[in-house]
Order: structure tokens, then sequence, then C-alpha cells
């Protein structure tokens, strides 16, 4: 069963009332799974209206590309 612990809420610029969640999930997808960071996206707050799960391996690689897009935005 996947457990899920919030990390971080961020207030969402482009909407009022809209968040982005950063959570841990261990075992997200059965017991044999690795933990994932779940990245939410809410509109109007509450339940995400869309989620992404990036794997650990995976953070190091994505934090360098949302740099590169931030610096190139």
């Amino acid at each position: 069963m996947s457990e899920a612990k919030l990390l971080k809420t961020i207030k969402l610029a482009s909407m009022e009332g809209g968040i982005i969640t950063i959570s841990k999930m261990v075992h997200p997808y059965g017991e044999s799974s690795k933990p994932v960071v779940s990245i939410g996206v809410s509109l109007k707050g509450g339940e995400p209206d869309w989620k992404v799960h990036i794997p650990y391996e995976n953070i190091d690689e994505l934090i360098s590309a949302l740099v590169e897009a931030k610096n190139n935005g």
C-alpha cells in the first residue's frame, strides 16, 4: 500500500488559491516499488488536478532541466 508524506506546499503563482504539493510516496505501485517524489498541482486548492511521480534517481537531472528552463524563460 502506498504511503504519502507531504514535504512542501507552494502557492501557484498563476492561479489564486492554486497550490503545488511536493510529497514522498513510499511503495507507490505496490510493495516492491521504489519511493518517488509526487508533484501535484491543484488549481483551486485541495486534491491535485494533475500529478507526476519522479523516481529519486531522476531528481538531479530534473532540477538541472528546471534551472535551465528558468534561465531560458
